[in-house]
């Protein structure tokens, strides 16, 4: 009887396969420990001309959004919220406290307010919708 070969193409082919495979392995090995360089910076962005710049905090020097500079209070508000100038944030916060201490919403619908005497001058109505409230209110901001 005649020996068979040893090796079979199939076996031939996986063998080749095998090589290769282990050769791009190490390649990816070798590029994944190459130093990588930095990325190129970026070129400054052109100022703007004719932004209208807002205001600046006086302690940080940081920019305020519209919403956090300080307004005057109408002699309305001033009545609910007090004299000093607030940020529209805080003019909204003070009437929801002012609303809940003085038990001012509809126990049925709440998202209707029942205005007392001083929030009546404010809002020109007996009752006003939630919603309404913010709208109303920024009449009375300078």
């Amino acid at each position: 009887m005649a020996k068979a070969k040893s090796k079979t193409p199939a076996k031939a082919a996986a063998k080749t396969a095998t090589k290769a495979t282990t050769k791009t392995a190490k390649v990816a090995k070798a590029v994944k420990a190459a130093p990588k360089k930095a990325a190129p910076k970026a070129k400054a962005a052109a100022p703007k001309a004719a932004a209208k710049k807002p205001a600046k905090t006086a302690a940080k020097g940081k920019t305020t959004s519209a919403f956090a500079r300080p307004l005057e209070l109408s002699p309305e508000l001033s009545a609910v919220l007090g004299n000093k100038p607030l940020p529209r944030t805080e003019v909204t916060k003070g009437l929801w406290a002012y609303i809940k201490k003085h038990g001012l919403q509809d126990p049925k619908n709440k998202r209707n307010i029942n205005a007392d005497d001083k929030l009546k001058a404010v809002f020109g109505q007996p009752s006003v919708d939630m919603f309404q409230m913010t709208k109303l209110v920024s009449k009375h901001l300078k």
